[in-house]
């Protein structure tokens, strides 16, 4: 199995350049190991290397290979160890075919033993290699032939991206479970795992679907299906500019994103609220009467997504009539849930393309549930596959670790709740214009809290070397504590648990000393008592307390060693203030540990395979 860029080009440029700066902009994937493979004068000359894009960069740099068609990818071992053997692109002996896969064949072990008998020798110990061999033997001369030959023969998931010696004006993808976008610019077409390795170049993409072939040449795209047959695909434009996947003058992506979370709460919500009320009638493909009809809604997604579903969960609780389940896309596709045609299911996925999240999707689909995905990317797998898409207008985000999608994903989800809310009736005008004024307002009050950054840097700082955090939240702050210890985790490879607080006494209680310190969510709500009630229980226990609360808190003040504050709101919109401090202060903790924190280890983007 091989992780996580891909990019391949065909054209008028120096296609060095090219691919070394597609997989720079693919480094946010998570990668050991780069190389390139250059198509030039009936040659293809292979260059692999263990480590960074830039020790590639410089290998590459002395050797100068020229020419207008290659491709380029990143890995991350899973089959085989970290070397250069084992990196991409990998050929077959006679390096008439040489490709890069991301994906997972799952049959590899027979292909093997049935080539390995017929006298073939394999140099890697990956299972992509057994694709370049498979292609060799069973080419006949028709390209088109030989890939939907080989479509039938590999299972499990893969994006494939080939070169053949012989054919000096072409490159070929082939897709399934795995993503791969196409790219057309003018005289010139590339492939690639992500946008952002094709934004330098055009903005015109085609996603390609399960069991797609594609031909690519300076001309144009052509595809077929897995029988061969040739196919026409809508392209999209998309609307994101060159300088939104660049670092813009900030040490890392992370940070940078962090401080977009105010823009990206502006963007959702600008155009889909009138007069008081939310109105998603001229995006959504599902009428009132659908709505009306719904009767549970099953909110689905991993990771970051998760919290941001369990986020909104408590608001669908109180603004809506449905019956309400939150699970982990994992899980979900495995459990036996009730799904009828009268269940909503909201898939959250930021890339659109996790392979759990896809499982669970196809599952709801095929129990004739009505699915919904809510995405970062238009044209992605899950918004392709749902009856009904919402986007979350986030722009590219290149850090590993999720900030400003998360920020999309609750205010799209908000603002779902708001309008299901509408249509059944369930709140109020009166409400409904209270809850939209304080929306609205929400981007500034984040955007005051990112002018605290030094004071949150300074406590990090204190609190960069404890090798131990416990998190703790109630009601709408519960998510919020889990998404500050995922953080924290993911970034500075500090052990951190949340928990809700009210369970504190049910065994996490015994983990608290001086050296954990303790870090609470506790805006002025309706559990706010209960959770000062918490700090005392491990303030008693000597532990450090961290807490976030609203500004003028004094009270917080006197009971918490530390208080980072943040500007006031209603209940319901807390965690859109409160989750702002705790990804700062997870960011300087990595800083000052002299993690790497735009590209974490042992972490990708976005897992697309199971």
């Amino acid at each position: 199995m091989t992780l996580c860029g891909i990019v391949g080009y065909i054209g008028y440029r120096d296609v060095c350049g090219v691919l070394l700066d597609g997989l720079k902009r693919l480094e946010y994937r998570g990668y050991d190991s780069a190389g390139i493979a250059v198509l030039n004068n009936k040659e293809i000359e292979i260059i692999k290397e263990v480590g960074k894009v830039s020790d590639l960069e410089r290998i590459v740099s002395n050797r100068a290979p020229k020419g207008n068609i290659g491709i380029g990818h990143t890995r991350w071992a899973t089959h085989g160890g970290v070397s250069a053997v084992n990196a991409h692109p990998h050929s077959d002996g006679y390096k008439r075919f040489v490709l890069a896969h991301n994906g997972i064949i799952e049959n590899y072990h027979e292909l093997k033993d049935e080539l390995s008998a017929q006298g073939i020798t394999f140099a890697s110990q990956t299972d992509t290699e057994v694709i370049a061999h498979l292609l060799y033997k069973v080419y006949d001369g028709n390209m088109l032939n030989a890939l939907t030959y080989l479509q039938s023969r590999l299972r499990g998931s893969y994006a494939l991206a080939i070169l053949n010696r012989d054919d000096t004006d072409h490159i070929y993808c082939m897709r399934k479970g795995s993503p791969l976008v196409l790219g057309q610019g003018d005289g010139e077409a590339l492939c690639a795992s992500d946008i952002p390795a094709i934004l330098p170049y055009t903005r015109k993409v085609i996603y390609m679907d399960d069991g797609d072939i594609a031909e690519l040449s300076p001309r144009g795209i052509k595809l077929w299906d897995e029988r061969g047959m040739p196919i026409e695909k809508k392209s999209f434009f998309i609307e994101w500019d060159l300088s939104m996947a660049e670092m813009g003058g900030y040490p890392h992506y992370m940070l940078k994103e962090i401080h977009e979370q105010g823009g990206v709460c502006r963007a959702t919500i600008k155009g889909r609220v009138h007069d008081g009320k939310v109105d998603l009638s001229g995006e959504l493909a599902m009428d009132e009467e659908t709505i009306k009809g719904f009767k549970a809604i099953h909110i689905v997604a991993c990771g970051t997504s998760y919290y941001a579903s369990l986020i909104a969960e408590r608001v669908f609780e109180r603004w809506t009539d449905l019956d309400i389940k939150v699970d982990i896309a994992s899980e979900y596709r495995y459990r036996d849930s009730k799904i009828s045609p009268d269940t909503l299911v909201v898939f959250v996925s930021q890339s659109g393309e996790t392979a759990d999240t896809l499982a669970a999707q196809r599952k709801a689909r095929e129990s004739g549930a009505y699915s919904l995905a809510v995405t970062n990317v238009q044209g992605s797998t899950l918004a392709r596959s749902c009856d009904d898409f919402l986007l979350l207008k986030a722009g590219p985000e290149i850090g590993v670790a999720a900030t400003k999608t998360f920020m999309g994903q609750i205010t799209s989800l908000y603002l779902l709740a708001l309008y299901i809310a509408k249509i059944k009736g369930t709140l109020s005008d009166q409400k409904q214009k209270e809850l939209t004024d304080e929306m609205i307002q929400l981007a500034y009050k984040i955007e005051t809290i990112l002018e605290r950054e030094p004071s949150i840097e300074d406590l990090a700082w204190k609190f960069a070397d404890y090798k131990n955090f416990l998190f703790l939240g109630r009601g709408m702050s519960f998510p919020v504590a889990l998404e500050g210890a995922l953080k924290l985790k993911e970034i500075s490879y500090i052990h951190a648990e949340a928990y809700a607080a009210g369970e504190m006494k049910h065994g996490p209680i015994a983990l608290i000393d001086p050296n954990v310190p303790v870090v609470v969510v506790a805006p002025k709500d309706s559990l706010y008592e209960k959770t000062l009630s918490n700090i005392q229980e491990a303030k008693a226990r000597h532990a450090p307390i961290i807490a976030v609360g609203f500004d003028g808190d004094e009270r917080l003040a006197s009971d918490a060693d530390h208080v980072l504050y943040v500007p006031s709101t209603l209940e319901e919109f807390s965690p859109f203030v409160t989750v702002v401090p705790l990804q700062l202060f997870a960011y300087h903790v990595a800083k000052k540990r002299g993690c790497e924190i735009d590209k974490p280890r042992n972490l990708a983007k976005s897992v697309t395979v199971e």
